[in-house]
């Protein structure tokens, strides 16, 4: 899998994808990260990516012409089949969700993801999908924004990692680069880590189980993690749960579920109204909430 990151700003990754499990993703070749300066791809000796915004406002826009190069050197042509953005040209919004098969084909495997703030909320289920493709093209927005056009001709989706406003795409990229790689196969050293964690799937999806030994996991179906402990056995005063110490593989099973729905139902209730639930963990719930209100 390859990641293109198209920045004003290339040197702020050095020292981001040269740690950990991203340089050891590169290293092996599981991995490709591309970093391109946009100011490459200017004809100005002032190398401008930006300019005011029409109709007046703060702040300064990305240009257009710059990115669309830049998309160019990258094999990615324009929806609508045209070479060069042309503000005079009939904005085509097509997106690529539901798009041909001829035009992704064009696309060499690729998406094309505008960072922004007014983007779709990057989730775990996202990165899922993501993680399924060939290259993903990353736009790192700066000061106001970009112009609106290169979102409409080259982009196939809007991503933000957060209801907030960054500076600018450049970390947000590192977040989307370091969820989607850890999914793509061989990069975890153990293949179940990506599976049993907040966010992961459901049960049902799940293959991975040892030989002959219940699992003493649950998929978390859209929930939190459950709390994790290790040595030593007490710690200031507080002792690890004895459940996970007693070597029965049912019981942890069942706690660590429970604790999935007790961190769940406190810290975000909003993901209980589309996880994968059985009868058992609503029963649970409904016991929790009562529990909570008394």
């Amino acid at each position: 899998m390859r990641f293109e990151i198209i920045t004003i700003f290339p040197a702020f990754f050095a020292g981001i994808f040269e740690h950990g499990i991203v340089r050891r993703a590169q290293t092996e070749g599981l991995v490709g990260i591309g970093l391109h300066d946009l100011r490459a791809f200017t004809h100005d000796r002032h190398r401008t990516v930006d300019d005011r915004p029409f109709g007046g406002g703060e702040g300064m826009v990305l240009k257009p012409e710059p990115l669309a190069r830049a998309l160019k050197s990258l094999g990615i042509e324009a929806k609508t089949g045209e070479h060069e953005c042309d503000p005079t040209h009939a904005v085509n919004s097509h997106s690529m969700e539901g798009a041909p098969a001829s035009e992704a084909d064009r696309r060499l495997g690729a998406r094309v993801i505008l960072l922004s703030a007014q983007g779709r909320p990057f989730t775990q289920a996202v990165a899922r999908e993501l993680a399924k493709v060939e290259r993903v093209v990353l736009i790192c927005g700066r000061y106001e924004g970009v112009d609106e056009r290169i979102n409409e001709l080259y982009c196939d989706m809007e991503l933000s990692i957060g209801d907030y406003v960054l500076s600018g795409g450049e970390l947000a990229a590192a977040v989307v680069v370091d969820a989607i790689m850890r999914l793509v196969p061989g990069v975890l050293g153990n293949e179940a880590s990506g599976e049993f964690e907040s966010f992961g799937a459901a049960d049902a999806e799940i293959s991975t189980d040892e030989q002959g030994v219940p699992r003493s996991q649950h998929g978390a179906g859209g929930l939190l993690d459950y709390p994790h402990y290790t040595r030593p056995a007490e710690f200031a005063g507080l002792r690890a749960p004895d459940v996970l110490m007693n070597g029965d593989h049912l019981q942890i099973r069942k706690w660590r579920r429970e604790q999935q729905l007790r961190k769940t139902l406190k810290n975000r209730p909003d993901l209980l109204e589309n996880a994968s639930l059985s009868a058992e963990d609503r029963r649970v719930l409904e016991a929790m909430r009562k529990e909570g209100a008394e």
